[in-house]
């Protein structure tokens, strides 16, 4: 029996020695950013420091006093995270939901062309995508950022799979017969149950369309829309090269959104979690 808890501690104590290895892989890059966002760029060249500097304010107003548009950047990537956000949660549930639900024909032809779209790289249909919008004359527009987004084939199988798991047809035949719309099945009843799964593809589909920069970058061409990561890149440009501060600092504040909204959807993953699901 003491053999037996020796060995259970020794077993706990690798499994946490590897958790805080890993904790600190994941927090001392995004510290020593926001770290070096408050130094000189003297001091920056002098080396890593884990304690924060005096420099902040200098280093703001050297980010701001050169152009850098903080505001208009914030504003464009905020409108189209958030729209993008909720189109491909929403319209990438109702057709997992669909798809779950009705027995229509053609069903498994429509969920294998979902899993061969998933298969496919992005990059292999960039350049198509590019040309389509240049011949519709959407260039320099938000709409190829945002409508397409509707089409999530990712979110769909995830969504899908969240359903299998906790859907009850029983919920559903009960609102039928209650006199319920499908529709209002689904956005009063069916979205409830999925509170953990929407919060978490809506993390991923925010970040991911706020970090997006490959796509703006060619699609756009007016500063004024230019998204938070274009501008941040921009920091690397002549203006900014010996402004090691300035840099970190703008890369910084692009994070601050992104934590925001990561923790204020987390608690909703928290909350369904202990809260159950419904099952047949």
């Amino acid at each position: 029996m003491k053999n037996y808890q020796q060995e259970k501690f020794t077993q706990q104590l690798v499994i946490y020695a590897f958790m805080i290895v890993f904790a600190l892989i994941a927090v001392v890059p995004i510290w020593l950013m926001l770290i070096n966002a408050t130094r000189s760029t003297a001091e920056i060249n002098e080396g890593i420091s884990l304690f924060p500097s005096v420099y902040a304010m200098a280093n703001w107003k050297v980010l701001t006093g050169r152009g850098f548009k903080l505001a208009v950047g914030f504003r464009n990537s905020l409108t189209i995270s958030v729209l993008v956000t909720m189109l491909s949660v929403y319209f990438s549930s109702l057709v997992a939901y669909g798809i779950h639900v009705y027995r229509f024909k053609g069903r498994k032809v429509l969920w294998n062309l979902i899993m061969m779209l998933i298969m496919l790289p992005a990059s292999l249909s960039f350049i198509g995508f590019v040309q389509f919008m240049s011949k519709t004359h959407m260039m320099n527009s938000y709409i190829p950022l945002i409508i397409p987004s509707i089409a999530s084939a990712g979110t769909v199988l995830f969504m899908k799979q969240y359903m299998d798991s906790v859907l009850s047809f029983e919920l559903i035949e009960a609102a039928r017969i209650d006199g319920a719309s499908e529709f209002g099945i689904f956005n009063g009843i069916i979205l409830p149950v999925l509170k953990p799964a929407l919060a978490t593809q809506a993390i991923f589909a925010f970040v991911g369309s706020w970090n997006n920069f490959m796509t703006p970058f060619v699609l756009l061409s007016s500063t004024e829309k230019y998204t938070l990561p274009m501008l941040v890149q921009m920091l690397r440009g002549d203006i900014y090269r010996t402004e090691y501060g300035g840099i970190y600092l703008g890369i910084a504040v692009s994070l601050i959104p992104i934590i925001i909204f990561y923790a204020f959807m987390s608690r909703y993953i928290i909350s369904g979690l202990t809260m159950g699901s419904v099952k047949e």
